[in-house]
């Protein structure tokens, strides 16, 4: 799976080593930033991160920042972006199954490495269930189209 990656200067320590634990799983990884730890504003790299799920360049996005709020907020900007913020693996399971989300946000100020890799484990593994959330998403792409 192709996953591209966007941080600020918080989230690049926990970024580094999710790239590292999906490299060793056998997954291309994307960086789109940032590159240290020297305060950046997360926007611009989140929106990278995000576009290039939206495009078909990426399969899924992870976006890392402080708490992975605005990190979320940001992606979620995208057309095309369910960004759900997941701090535990309960949350991710669910965004996937209900939400289809594509790209995950986390907080490194929030989540241990270690715990970080169980979610991106069970977000990357689990399957939109379909049936009844079909219409729900539909919905939401009629919202980013002024349909709704």
């Amino acid at each position: 799976m192709r996953i591209a990656f966007g941080s600020d200067h918080a989230g690049f320590p926990l970024k580094e080593d999710l790239k590292a634990f999906l490299a060793d799983e056998g997954h291309e990884v994307l960086d789109h930033g940032t590159d240290s730890t020297e305060p950046v504003d997360y926007p611009p790299f989140c929106a990278a991160a995000a576009r290039a799920v939206a495009t078909g360049g990426a399969d899924r996005g992870i976006v890392l920042g402080g708490s992975g709020q605005g990190e979320q907020i940001a992606a979620n900007k995208v057309d095309g972006v369910r960004a759900a913020l997941c701090h535990d693996p309960f949350l991710a399971r669910l965004s996937r199954e209900h939400n289809d989300a594509n790209v995950l946000a986390m907080g490194a100020r929030v989540v241990a490495p270690a715990y970080a890799r169980e979610i991106v484990r069970v977000w990357l593994d689990t399957s939109f269930e379909g049936g009844r959330h079909v219409p729900r998403l539909d919905q939401i792409a009629q919202i980013e189209r002024g349909e709704l």
